[in-house]
C-alpha cells in the first residue's frame, strides 16, 4: 500500500571540526548535521539524518560562496525536497528519491547559479530525506530488520555477512605523520590518503609525490594480519583533481620508484570530469565515486574500466546505493563504503551496507571508511546521541568493527529513535 506523507519538518546543527580538513583542493572547518522529519497519514513519524559536505559535493559551489553560504544553499535544497514530498505517496523510498532527483537538479542549478552543478550536490542534500523515508517505510510495514527492509531485487548485492568491518581512517593534506603512525600502532590497517593538493597540476603532483614518500616511509615496513600480503594497504583519494591520465601515471611511476606501488590498492576518483575514456590500463584498481550516482552510471564507469565502486548511502542516499551495488555484483566489480565525515548514527547506517557487501579482493574483512573520530571537535558528544552508544559494534577494536550476531540482530541500532535529533523537529501532533 502506498505511504502518504502528510507532514514534514527540518532543522540542522553546526558541528565544528577540530582542525581544517583538507581535500579536493580546499579545506572544511565545520559540517552541518541536517534533520528531516517525515510523518505518514497513518501517524507514524521518523527522523532522518544527513551530514552536508559542500566541498565534496561540488567544489565549485564551495569556492563560490562562504562555507556557511554553501551549507545554507544545500540545506535549502533539503527543505525544498521535503516540501515537494509533502502530500505525495510512495511505494518504496527508491520511487520517492528518483522523482525528487529529477525535479531538484534543475532547481538546484538555478538556486546555486551553477548550470553545471554536480548531481552529488542534490544527493547529499537528499540523504536525510532518504533516511527518513526508509525508516518510515520500515515502520509502515512493521519491519525491524535491515535485511527485511531491502526490496527483493536489490538483496543479491548485499547478501554477504562479514564478522568484521575494517575501520578506515582518512588523512587530509596537513595530517601529521605522527598521527598516521599512531593510527597504525593502534591497529588501523587500511589508510585513506587524500591527494590532489592545492595549486597547479605541476604543484599538485610534486606535493602528492612528496606526501606519498613521507607516508610510505612511516608505513612501508609495518605488517597486518588482515591482508593477504601482510602489508599496510593504501587508498588514495584524488576527488577528481587530476586533469590528465599522464599526471596520474607520473604519480604511480613515483610510487613504483619508492617501493609503494604494490601497497596502493585503490585510487579513487582521480580525474576531472572532462577526462574520459578507458582507465583499465593503470597498474592499480581505479575506483569510481563522484562519477557514479545511479545504477546506469555505475554500469557506464564499469564499461570504462573502473575496477571498484565507492558506495555512500550516507552521501548519495541508500536508494541510489542499492541500485549501484546490484549493478556492481552483476558485473563482479567489488564495492566498499566510503565516508563523508558523518556522525556516529550515520556511521552505522553505512556499516549495515559495508557488512553485507561481497568480500573485496585481497582482504579478509568488509571495508568502510570512517573519519569522524579524527575530525569532529565534539565527537564524544556526537557519540552520546547514538541510541545504542557504547555497544561493542560501535567501537573500533584493533582497526576493525566486530559485527557479530548482536549487530545483525539490532541492525546497528538504526531503528531506535535518536532522541537528541528528534527533539530538533516537530511532528504534527
Amino acid at each position: 500500500m502506498p505511504i502518504r506523507i502528510q507532514h514534514v519538518d527540518s532543522n540542522f546543527e553546526r558541528e565544528p571540526l577540530a582542525h581544517p580538513f583538507g581535500f579536493k583542493g580546499g579545506y572544511l572547518t565545520e559540517l552541518w548535521q541536517t534533520v528531516a522529519l517525515m510523518e505518514s497519514a497513518s501517524g507514524h513519524a521518523t527522523v532522518g539524518l544527513g551530514t552536508q559536505s559542500v566541498l565534496w559535493a561540488d567544489s565549485s559551489v564551495f569556492a563560490a560562496h562562504t562555507e556557511s553560504g554553501g551549507n545554507a544553499l544545500m540545506f535549502a535544497l533539503t527543505e525544498r525536497a521535503l516540501q515537494i514530498a509533502k502530500g505525495t505517496s510512495f511505494e518504496t523510498p527508491i520511487d520517492l528519491i528518483e522523482g525528487l532527483v529529477d525535479e531538484l537538479l534543475p532547481y538546484a542549478r538555478q538556486l546555486t547559479g551553477d548550470a553545471a552543478l554536480q548531481k552529488t550536490f542534490v544527493l547529499n542534500a537528499l540523504v536525510p530525506v532518504d533516511h527518513a523515508a526508509w525508516l518510515l517505510y520500515a515502520r509502515e510495514n512493521d519491519i525491524q530488520d535491515f535485511d527485511a527492509m531491502i526490496p527483493d531485487a536489490y538483496r543479491p548485492g548485499l547478501a554477504h555477512r562479514h564478522d568484521r568491518v575494517a575501520s578506515i581512517p582518512a588523512f587530509g593534506y596537513e595530517a601529521p605523520l605522527d598521527d598516521i603512525e599512531a593510527a597504525a600502532e593502534a591497529g588501523y590497517y587500511f589508510m585513506k590518503i587524500k591527494i590532489g593538493q592545492p595549486g597547479t597540476q605541476a604543484e599538485m603532483l610534486a606535493k602528492d609525490q612528496e606526501r606519498l614518500t613521507a607516508i610510505h616511509g612511516v608505513l612501508g615496513d609495518l605488517r597486518t594480519p588482515y591482508t593477504e600480503s601482510g602489508k599496510i594497504p593504501y587508498y588514495l583519494d584524488a576527488n577528481g583533481r587530476y586533469a590528465s591520465k599522464d599526471t596520474l601515471r607520473r604519480l604511480l611511476d613515483h610510487a613504483d620508484r619508492i617501493g609503494a606501488l604494490e601497497q596502493i590498492v585503490i585510487v579513487e576518483e582521480p580525474f576531472q570530469d572532462d577526462v574520459e575514456g578507458d582507465v583499465s590500463g593503470f597498474p592499480v584498481r581505479i575506483a569510481a565515486d563522484e562519477s557514479a550516482h545511479t545504477g546506469e552510471e555505475t554500469r557506464r564507469v564499469i564499461e570504462q574500466g573502473y575496477g571498484a565502486i565507492a558506495l555512500k548511502p550516507i552521501a548519495k542516499t541508500l536508494s541510489m546505493t542499492l541500485q549501484m551495488a546490484q549493478v556492481a555484483v552483476e558485473h563482479d566489480v567489488p564495492c566498499f563504503c566510503a565516508d563523508l565525515t558523518v556522525n556516529p548514527i550515520l556511521v552505522d547506517w553505512n556499516k549495515n551496507v559495508a557488512a553485507r557487501l561481497p568480500p573485496f579482493p585481497g582482504f579478509k574483512t568488509g571495508l568502510m571508511e570512517t573519519n569522524g573520530h579524527q575530525n569532529y571537535e565534539h565527537w564524544d558528544q556526537l557519540t552520546s546521541y547514538h541510541p545504542q552508544a557504547g555497544a561493542a559494534w560501535t567501537q573500533t577494536q584493533d582497526g576493525v568493527f566486530r559485527v557479530g550476531d548482536d549487530f545483525y540482530a539490532t541492525s546497528g541500532g538504526i531503528f531506535a529513535p535518536p532522541e537528541h535529533y528528534r527533539n530538533l523537529v516537530r511532528a504534527s501532533g
